[in-house]
């Protein structure tokens, strides 16, 4: 079959489409036909070893982690589906690719697709979709209705899916994007927009309840600003802190080092009474079924910037990695 993979971790010519071998799956895993795969910030970090401490790959390696399918084939101990079904999953952090025409897919990371979406759009959603559920609803005590709520980048991948879940939880939502995408963020559910090259949001913004760390440089810092104290900040850009590198079972080492690098922003949360925490999201079907629910009954919708064709994958990469798409990059491959 065909894949995109990883050969070994430096510039972009170590990433190529090449001929692998046709997985197999073993009793607890699916087989899926893959129509579509959608594209995230990680994918373009990964092949540069970005996270080559934290995530364990076999080089060479199939690149991808959401995708949208039909099952081919079920493991003996497979209960939640059958060959035909359409499907859509996240098998990010599993040891296993999803740009390519057939992805193996543990049982416990997939859920049938929505059925008001197309693959295309399917495959959109499950990275972002995870990581805004988990953050809001997963990671300490959940976002309540009344609260506010502060999703910086409001126009990127992240940002489309988790200012529509937190207004559909019930909080008011303020966001950051450039002068061309307020229309955009406004649509989604945005109570205050920020034009992050013209304004400060540290200076607009009081008395928020919690943070979703999205952007890179001193973003989550700034963030602290805002926050009342006894509230939250959730990084996904980092640093990660030893409480992360605990929970993944990494050495005392590991620890000690993503303690030691997360030591000043842990510090400045502390004085404003603050919890700060690194998150990375994790695979989960049962949540992908709620998700699909939300989006059933038109409460989110997909956000899909531009899609390519699995022969233009590293076009698609460098796009994504230019910083200017709305909402999401896909790879369509049927």
């Amino acid at each position: 079959m065909k894949a995109f993979i990883l050969e070994r971790y430096g510039k972009s010519n170590q990433m190529r489409v090449a001929a692998v071998a046709r997985p197999t799956i073993k009793s607890d895993e699916v087989l899926v036909k893959v129509h579509a795969v959608g594209l995230n910030p990680i994918d373009t970090m990964i092949p540069k070893g970005t996270f080559k401490p934290i995530l364990k790959f076999e080089l060479p390696a199939i690149m991808g982690s959401d995708l949208a399918g039909t099952v081919l084939e079920v493991g003996d101990k497979v209960t939640r589906f059958k060959p035909g079904d359409a499907v859509y999953a996240s098998i990010f952090d599993t040891g296993k690719g999803s740009l390519a025409e057939y992805a193996v897919v543990p049982e416990s990371a997939a859920a049938q697709k929505p059925q008001k979406l197309d693959f295309v759009e399917a495959a959109s959603i499950p990275m972002v979709g995870l990581t805004a559920w988990q953050a809001f609803q997963d990671h300490g005590s959940a976002i309540k209705h009344g609260q506010k709520v502060f999703v910086p980048a409001g126009s990127g991948g992240i940002g489309t899916f988790a200012i529509q879940l937190a207004k559909y939880l019930g909080a008011t939502v303020a966001t950051t994007t450039s002068s061309q995408n307020i229309a955009l963020v406004k649509q989604l559910g945005a109570d205050e927009v920020i034009d992050y090259k013209t304004q400060a949001f540290e200076n607009l913004l009081n008395d928020y309840d919690f943070v979703l760390g999205t952007v890179r440089g001193d973003g989550v810092e700034k963030a602290l600003q805002i926050l009342k104290p006894n509230t939250k900040v959730i990084s996904l850009v980092g640093p990660p802190d030893a409480a992360f590198a605990r929970k993944r079972g990494m050495n005392i080492i590991m620890q000690w080092v993503f303690g030691i690098i997360s030591r000043k922003i842990i510090k400045l949360a502390k004085r404003r009474h603050i919890e700060y925490a690194f998150m990375f999201v994790h695979p989960d079907g049962q949540q992908l079924v709620e998700i699909a629910q939300l989006i059933d009954s038109g409460h989110i919708k997909p956000v899909i910037d531009k899609v390519f064709s699995f022969d233009q994958t590293l076009e698609a990469l460098a796009y994504l990695e230019a910083g200017r798409a709305k909402g999401k990059v896909v790879i369509r491959l049927i």
